[in-house]
């Protein structure tokens, strides 16, 4: 087996991310003081920074690498760590005051910490691809198995040589099987493997349990290969009596570690805007009370994760008992919306009470909008689909609010939900809040 030089990576890009984070900082405070000298950053806040550094980038685990080398994962995940970090960075210098620096020139620092790390990680990958190509860096490997699935895995490994896989031995599945466990192991030893993948159509327990705990006694990856394509988001682990079982999905499940994260930044990021943006609430209260008669809020029941009703909160757009005949899809140029309301809604200003939904933890800020239970009987009957977002916590604004806008009716709703089933299937923690004024 050669030497790992590699396992020091994760090491090395820890400490380089740390030292861009800081360069990011003191670049930026150099760029806008324009002198060092006038560089006088507080060094419990120096100290917030890091700590909170080590903390979100162990949490996310963005430093470390994997193969296959995948770039744009790597760098997504960084980007949830660093969102996490400019979050709790503001809020916690908001409400203690530690330091005087802006929201602007925070987010001037992460951009900037951004740019350095992804520079750093696009010449990291590109140069470990490189040397792979060229023999280096290579994990030898043995494969035991199907010989169709083993055939087929490597001869990926040979289409792609950046993955850095030399294979020194197979052995058939059945000739593992019979071969004397001492002997199996003997030869396993001899050949030093750096990993052991398991190729399988049906696993023989006796023989799995005993590579797993010759892996682990002898720290060897065992990876298992099958010939059924899974993504992984759709699965769900049960344990029934020590019997493993997949459990397949139809939407992607959130580990508990990203439900947290997701609940974290929901809380922040809502006491900011309410914190924030109190005086523009109270422009809003009164402008809508003023304009119109009637209240300033308006509540409508609405279904939420796993059709749990609660109550929407909004500024009042409309006039009062707009929906005396029944529920109704506003449109355009509907007559019920108020001249102050159609400004609102425009700007989705209408919808900032949300925020509130958000803290009690019936909302999210980011997911599939919330309808009322009326209209999700009519969108059913054309789209089963649509049952899968109700496994959701439905958000202020979504990807089919951002690109369809507003529905006026069945149909239309119908066409919007294509854009939250593709939330759906590419769900993770959604930092970015798409706040952009699209759709109609």
């Amino acid at each position: 087996m050669s030497v790992r030089y590699s396992k020091y990576l994760p090491g090395i890009s820890f400490i380089t991310d740390l030292l861009l984070l800081n360069f990011a900082f003191n670049g930026i405070f150099l760029i806008m003081s324009g002198s060092y000298k006038h560089i006088s950053t507080p060094i419990y806040f120096i100290l917030l920074v890091n700590i909170f550094w080590v903390i979100i980038s162990a949490l996310f685990q963005s430093f470390k690498f994997s193969r296959p080398l995948i770039l744009n994962e790597n760098i997504n995940k960084f980007l949830y760590a660093i969102t996490f970090h400019l979050i709790a960075t503001f809020g916690i210098n908001y409400f203690f005051e530690l330091y005087d620096v802006s929201f602007p020139q925070l987010i001037a620092i992460y951009v900037l910490f951004f740019l350095l790390v992804s520079a750093q990680r696009t010449i990291l990958f590109y140069f470990l691809e490189y040397i792979r190509k060229k023999g280096y860096n290579h994990r030898e490997i043995v494969v035991i198995g199907d010989k169709k699935i083993s055939d087929s895995l490597l001869n990926l490994f040979n289409h792609h040589p950046e993955y850095g896989y030399d294979l020194v031995d197979f052995i058939l599945g059945e000739q593992a099987k019979k071969m004397p466990k001492r002997l199996l192991i003997k030869k396993l030893l001899k050949k030093s493997p750096d990993e052991i993948f398991i190729c399988y159509k049906e696993i023989d327990e006796d023989l799995l349990n005993l590579l797993l705990s010759f892996g682990e006694i002898n720290h060897i990856k065992i990876k298992v290969v099958t010939n059924v394509i899974l993504d992984e988001s759709f699965l769900q682990q049960l344990n029934h009596n020590n019997s493993p079982i997949l459990r397949i999905v139809a939407y992607p499940a959130i580990n508990l570690k990203n439900r947290i994260l997701k609940r974290i930044f929901d809380i922040i990021f809502s006491t900011i805007v309410m914190i924030l943006g109190a005086p523009i609430f109270i422009a809003l209260y009164f402008i809508t009370k003023f304009t119109s008669k009637g209240p300033a809020f308006y509540k409508q029941e609405r279904m939420g994760k796993n059709e749990r009703s609660f109550y929407i909160y909004k500024f009042r757009s409309m006039y009062v008992d707009s929906e005396k005949f029944g529920p109704e899809l506003s449109s355009e140029n509907d007559p019920r919306i108020t001249k102050w309301g159609k400004l609102m809604r425009k700007t989705r200003l209408d919808e900032l009470p949300q925020f509130w939904n958000v803290l009690k933890g019936e909302m999210s800020v980011v997911g599939p909008r919330p309808e009322r239970r009326y209209f999700i009987e009519k969108i059913v009957e054309k789209n089963q689909n649509y049952k899968k977002l109700l496994h959701l916590k439905p958000g202020i604004t979504s990807i089919g609010q951002v690109h369809y806008g507003y529905a006026e009716n069945v149909d239309q709703m119908c066409d919007r939900l294509r854009y939250d089933l593709l939330y759906l299937k590419n769900m993770r923690i959604t930092i970015k809040v798409m706040v952009q004024s699209r759709g109609k």
